[in-house]
């Protein structure tokens, strides 16, 4: 084994989880609706495509920071929702968006 180790960033971790061109979009928009379907995501991300709207999904779904919900309904819909480790990602995106804000302003 080599005397070097491999260096780690801890942070990482979450970091991994935001990756992607829509992750922190599709984040900002479920954190505006308690819940919210698949088809009003699409709707309300303009530009993203079905296709890429699933994949990241599926993505922060097996992250853990969403939680996917069939509604009952004969038309087989499901709603996304933030889950307890969502709600704590959400805390660091609302930091971020306010540190993008100030570093806009200046």
């Amino acid at each position: 084994m080599s005397t070097q180790t491999k260096s780690i960033c801890v942070a990482d971790v979450v970091l991994r989880t935001l990756r992607g061109r829509w992750a922190t979009h599709i984040l900002s928009v479920i954190a505006s609706h308690e819940s919210i379907h698949f088809n009003e995501l699409k709707r309300v991300i303009p530009g993203i495509s079905a296709k890429v709207l699933t994949e990241q999904l599926r993505f922060l779904e097996t992250a853990g920071v969403l939680g996917r919900h069939a509604t009952g309904n004969s038309r087989q819909e499901v709603s996304y929702t933030y889950t307890a480790r969502g709600h704590e990602l959400k805390h660091v995106l609302d930091s971020l968006s306010e540190l993008a804000t100030r570093w806009a302003l200046s």
